[in-house]
């Protein structure tokens, strides 16, 4: 079997007992690595509490991670949110995914708490823990100087060791295991930061059927006009979405009170590259460089953060922003997250963030500090506690990101069936309803909506799985994705198997969240969205939500999912009935 070692590492923080496991060749065939790989190990633990010291945190890369496959030095980590309680993944780059594969492992499998703070070193020899009491309280930076001589490293800051809700994993070089909490299932194991280093190759079953499939990758890459366009995000990353969704008037604005913020050009693609002429960069072996960073190398924002430190906080200052997004990548959290619950606390004040302050504001989050302890709790929690559960923004207990429902009925959609809450990239319609030309779809129309959105999600799942990056598939699809893994394995995938495989992956984390007391209650959007207008302008209207469409579509979907009118499965044994 080439493309996966067939090897876990297990590791008992308890116990300090850390041993090598055999992975059985039909669960990597069946669910590939990544996202797919963790959810099927979380099978026996799903129900655990978050900060259980028994529930498993899993580090996971793919079949393609270690080859030249474009875009695939990337790994999923998974576990159970304690922002959300869903089961939860989260995909990240950087060099770390290819040096655990390079180390001869598919898998970490992380469970136990440690009397002491540690640190996990992983070689190809097996893993060995490492007194941390030094790095306990130390920033994401200052961790990653202080082990780097052990290889790659991934980190958690003050906001996981806090428990913050929202605390991120930060990769040495920037990239972000970042939404839902998991930086403090790791901060509540004591585990500091994780390091790896190895040389092992990766064997590609046939190299000239991999090169051809690779050269179709490459050169469709360079045909789209949203990777490599005049305004793609190869120029400018993913800032380059600001004017185009302040056109499209749905820009989320002072806690999604309103839909367009008129001083966005401040914080634009084009206005950080005159502020900062960034460097390019990218995860390790990718040919698409979307990170920008300043000279020094500090990493400079995505479109989710300036926005949501720009217009849903009213702020306009594009250095207060890029502070905020500095001081969250060091304190280890997630911007979307903290930023949407301080919008949320400046809405039931009565008084948004400064951009003088906000930099004190995350502080005291990152270490629960003054009003700093209820913002650790997310919106969701902050709202309720507060008297005004209205107030926060979230689906399912996740802060929703930078694309207003009003302006795309899909991504409406999308927030709500998401397993994970409210994101935008379990389905990701704005590639369809937004950056698509011609338009693909009436972003102001439900019809179709619910099967593209199904179509979408085992799609992206079994992206996760590969794991690749989903910018890819502005270009390529799983067709030429699926000729990599194929050439890769020795086994025979087709785009019609990997959406199946996606499907099975979707399924079983539905299937956990409903064991977890998920209703379809979960499934909604705030009542904001359904009662009050967006800004409308420049010939644009952009209305509240029809309900009642809504609410038809929704039901179309559980019907295409084979789900019944509340969103459920009627079997019970449907996890006996899956590999």
């Amino acid at each position: 079997m080439t493309g996966w070692h067939g090897r876990l590492l297990d590791i008992d923080l308890t116990t300090g007992l850390i041993r090598p496991e055999t992975i059985a060749p039909e669960l990597l065939q069946n669910y590939l690595g990544g996202r797919g790989l963790g959810v099927r190990l979380m099978r026996e633990h799903y129900q655990l509490d978050p900060f259980s010291p028994e529930i498993p945190l899993i580090f996971a890369v793919g079949p393609l991670c270690g080859t030249p496959a474009p875009t695939a030095a990337r790994m999923g980590v998974v576990s159970r949110s304690p922002l959300s309680k869903t089961i939860h993944d989260s995909s990240s780059g950087g060099k770390f995914p290819w040096r655990l594969k390079a180390a001869g492992f598919d898998a970490l499998r992380i469970v136990g708490q440690s009397a002491e703070p540690v640190v996990l070193k992983i070689t190809p020899q097996g893993g060995e823990l490492l007194a941390a009491k030094n790095l306990w309280g130390k920033t994401v930076d200052e961790t990653v100087k202080g082990l780097d001589r052990y290889g790659s490293v991934a980190a958690i800051g003050p906001a996981g060791e806090n428990r913050v809700l929202f605390a991120n994993i930060m990769m040495g070089e920037g990239n972000s295991v970042g939404r839902g909490g998991l930086g403090a299932v790791m901060g509540a194991k004591r585990l500091k930061a994780i390091c790896v280093a190895g040389n092992l190759k990766t064997k590609v079953q046939d190299r000239e059927r991999f090169a051809i499939a690779r050269k179709d990758v490459i050169r469709l890459f360079n045909a789209s006009p949203v990777i490599y366009g005049d305004l793609g995000i190869a120029e400018y990353g993913t800032p380059a979405l600001v004017d185009l969704i302040t056109q499209r008037r749905m820009a989320p604005t002072e806690n999604f009170r309103k839909t367009h913020f008129a001083k966005a050009d401040h914080y634009s693609g084009p206005a950080i590259r005159k502020e900062y002429q960034p460097k390019k960069h990218g995860c390790h072996g990718c040919p698409i460089q979307c990170k920008k960073s300043m000279q020094d190398g500090t990493p400079l924002p995505e479109y989710e953060t300036v926005n949501h430190f720009g217009a849903l906080n009213g702020i306009d200052d594009l250095r207060s922003i890029v502070n905020s997004n500095n001081l969250c990548n060091q304190l280890g959290m997630d911007t979307i997250s903290a930023a949407a619950t301080l919008s949320a606390w400046g809405e039931i004040r009565g008084e948004f963030p400064s951009a003088e302050n906000i930099g004190e504001l995350l502080w005291a989050t990152a270490h629960r500090e003054g009003d700093g302890d209820l913002l650790a709790e997310g919106a969701q929690r902050l709202s309720t506690v507060l008297g005004q559960p209205q107030s926060s923004m979230s689906v399912k207990g996740l802060e929703m990101p930078a694309y207003d429902p009003r302006g795309a009925y899909g991504m409406a959609l999308a927030y709500c069936t998401s397993n994970r809450g409210g994101c935008h990239l379990r389905a990701y319609p704005i590639s369809h309803e937004i950056l698509r030309k011609p338009v693909a779809t009436d972003r102001f129309d439900f019809a179709g909506k619910a099967r593209m959105i199904k179509i979408a999600e085992d799609c992206n799942a079994t992206i996760d799985s590969l794991v690749a990056c989903k910018f890819s598939f502005f270009g390529a699809s799983l067709e030429e994705y699926a000729e990599l893994l194929s050439a890769t394995t020795g086994l025979e995938y087709g785009p019609q198997k990997l959406k199946a495989i996606g499907e099975r992956i979707y399924l079983t984390e539905r299937f956990y969240n409903q064991k977890n007391g998920f209703t379809l209650d979960d499934d909604l959007l705030p009542g904001r969205f359904f009662n009050e207008a967006g800004s409308s302008g420049d010939g644009i209207e952009v209305a509240p939500l029809d309900r009642k469409r809504f609410v038809e579509e929704l039901q179309k979907y559980y019907r295409i999912r084979g789900l019944n009118e509340q969103g459920q499965f009627a079997q019970e044994d449907f996890l006996e009935q899956q590999p």
